[in-house]
């Protein structure tokens, strides 16, 4: 019989609050099938720990978070941030995931070139690709809204992501799809027909919009279901493009990790069943 969490995944940011024991006991409790990582909680417990916690619980690790942070100009910055990427894949094969997301990287101090910013991460991923392959490791290109572009990621689009990723294989680069960050953009579904078509649709993460939105802005995704994004239109595009893999809930919220931990992973469990798969 089915529960409606087949294809559940709870980013591990969701309930920060949680320690990756409590996360992963609470998610068997709850019958939620997989979890996505961050890494730095993930190092902080042991990666080969992490990795014998949940394959001992029978969970599955959906994405690890994150890598990118590739558009330094000064070589030293730029090696460290290949380096610090290539752990990252490292980590990702250990803990069992076949994606790593990549969050580009903001404007370097002093440059207002989006363009040459771009490139950048271009230049870098020729280097990574490969690389991330050899570990079984797909990286997952991920458009942040526009409001991010000059300091954390200057792909602000599922198009920008694409014409990035379009220039590997498939089974290399991809990206990923996030309600949150693309919802506002009428492109999009066009955008996500074409990631589908080419096998590109890596990872698909859901958040809302709630307004008013926070100072700083970082930590203002809602609660599915309780913005102005509809969850359910946005499942239905990546479905007809033809994504049937893990639905990861990511939230960074506030007010939701200050409340208590297990409660927010079960009101996120309801809402998942009512919103995705209701």
């Amino acid at each position: 019989m089915s529960t409606g969490l087949e294809r559940c995944s709870i980013n591990q940011m969701t309930v920060r609050q949680l320690s990756l024991p409590e996360l992963v006991d609470g998610c068997v409790q709850l019958g939620v099938p997989g979890v996505g990582l961050w890494r730095e909680p993930v190092r902080s417990h042991g990666v080969e720990a992490t990795a014998k916690l949940v394959r001992d619980a029978g969970l599955a690790v959906t994405t690890l978070c994150r890598g990118g942070f590739l558009t330094a100009i000064d070589p030293d910055e730029r090696a460290a941030a290949l380096a610090d990427n290539r752990r990252a894949v490292d980590e990702a094969a250990t803990l069992g995931t076949d994606t790593l997301v990549l969050v580009s990287g903001g404007l370097p101090p002093g440059s207002k070139d989006l363009r040459a910013a771009r490139e950048r991460i271009a230049d870098a991923l020729t280097e990574l690709a490969p690389y991330a392959e050899d570990h079984g490791v797909r990286l997952a290109v991920e458009p942040l809204h526009p409001m991010y572009a000059s300091d954390r990621c200057v792909v602000s689009t599922l198009a920008q992501a694409l014409d990035l990723a379009e220039r590997f294989p498939a089974h290399q680069v991809g990206v990923t799809v996030d309600t949150y960050h693309i919802w506002w953009d009428d492109q999009a579904p066009a955008q996500i027909a074409r990631a589908g078509a080419g096998g590109r649709i890596h990872t698909f993460q859901l958040a809302d919009w709630t307004t008013p939105l926070p100072e700083g802005v970082l930590n203002g995704r809602g609660q599915i279901g309780d913005g102005s994004i509809d969850i359910r239109e946005w499942q239905g595009y990546v479905e007809q493009a033809g994504y049937t893999g893990p639905i990861e809930v990511e939230l960074f919220n506030e007010g939701l990790w200050a409340r208590d931990g297990r409660e927010v992973l079960g009101e996120t469990v309801e809402r998942f069943v009512r919103h995705v798969a209701g």
